[in-house]
């Protein structure tokens, strides 16, 4: 049922946002002359797939975790696209094609050992990963892994069409940063306010 929910939804989002998508997409060319942002991440079952989002940080910049990467990679169009969450528009080709739900744990990357195996042992590959969350509504990145793993199992057993619907009006609705850059000195205060996680539905 969620699977034909994401296809319906992802097709629908396709057309009625291409002219976003096209607009966004020749700006970015202005901004860092590579507006599309194409990256392997960890897939169901283990699989790296290739995700595809718009860039929101000059080309050079590493392959690391969000929380890792200097705040001044991101652009000024980066910037706007990151707080509104237009940067991941184009991940509903992703949904499309099976690769990603529209609810899920988010796909990391290949070299993110220690939440690889985390997920792994706790099952969380065993479902599709998503553009929002559990995790992400409540703050939860990948700087901390074993709590992010532990957020994601939590989801995935419980994941029904309440929570999905649930946890998409919680994002559409601004709640949730969870690939936000932070800066070293608002870690802390960041992992503190999220040990209470937001699950009733």
């Amino acid at each position: 049922m969620l699977r034909v929910i994401d296809f319906v939804a992802a097709l629908v989002g396709l057309l009625i946002f291409w002219p976003v998508l096209l607009i966004l997409t020749l700006v970015g060319y202005f901004d860092t002359g590579k507006p599309l942002f194409i990256q392997q991440r960890i897939g169901k079952n283990n699989q790296p797939f290739k995700l595809v989002k718009f860039r929101t940080m000059h080309p050079e910049t590493a392959s690391l975790g969000t929380h890792l990467v200097d705040a001044k990679a991101v652009t000024p169009l980066g910037n706007f696209l990151r707080k509104t969450k237009l940067d991941e528009l184009p991940q509903l080709i992703n949904v499309l094609l099976g690769q990603m739900s529209l609810v899920g744990p988010r796909p990391c990357l290949l070299n993110q050992t220690e939440l690889i195996q985390e997920r792994t042992r706790r099952g969380v590959y065993n479902c599709r990963p998503g553009i929002t969350g559990l995790a992400q509504v409540n703050n939860i990145d990948m700087s901390t892994p074993k709590k992010l793993a532990k957020v994601d199992t939590l989801m995935v057993k419980q994941l029904n069409l309440s929570l999905y619907f649930h946890l998409i009006f919680k994002t559409i609705t601004g709640s949730g940063q969870g690939d936000k850059i932070h800066s070293s000195t608002a870690c802390s205060q960041h992992d503190s306010n999220s040990e209470q996680l937001e699950t009733t539905v």
